[in-house]
Parts: structure tokens; sequence; C-alpha cells
């Protein structure tokens, strides 16, 4: 019977604060995707990329499956996120979709 160890996760004070994010723009290739993390201000023509992380198709897949499971948890929690229509059904690309 084996022991399950237990990762230490230690995190820079920088870090920590965060960077706010509206906007994501993903796109792969065939080993891995990339994730890029943006802030567009209304009216502003012009953003520019403030964090990417570079991610594993398996660890892509494991990430989708994580925000599913906190979303779902997270509404039955506060009620229902008001994110209007996919915009994957609608072949058009908003806010966290691409």
């Amino acid at each position: 019977m084996s022991e399950k160890t237990q990762m230490q996760v230690e995190i820079d004070e920088a870090v920590a604060k965060g960077i706010y994010a509206n906007l994501a723009m993903i796109s792969h290739s065939e080993t891995e995707f990339l994730l890029d993390f943006l802030f567009l201000q209304p009216q502003a023509p012009k953003t520019k990329v403030l964090v990417r992380v570079i991610s594993s198709p398996v660890h892509a897949k494991r990430l989708l499956w994580a925000l599913k499971d906190n979303i779902a948890k997270y509404e039955a929690r506060f009620g229902s996120i008001p994110a209007g229509d996919n915009p994957q059904e609608k072949q058009e690309a908003i806010g966290f979709y691409q």
C-alpha cells in the first residue's frame, strides 16, 4: 500500500496578487496548447498579452475538467453565471473563447 505524498506549493508575493484578464486567446499544435491572457479596455483598439501559459494536451484537458467542476460548484453555491449564449455554438470568438 503506497502513501500519498503531499505537495507543498509556494507562491511569490507578486504572483499571489494575480493579474486581471478579461480576454483569452487559445491556440494549439499537435504537442501543446497556448493560453494567452489579455486585458482589453473598453474602446481600446489595441491590447497585449499579459500572461502566456503553455501546456500539454493532457494537462489542458485536465484544466478543462477542473474548470467545469469548479464552475458547477460555484453555480450550486451562488447561482447561475449569466454569460450569455455559448459563442462556440455561433462559431464566434468573444471573451474567453477562441
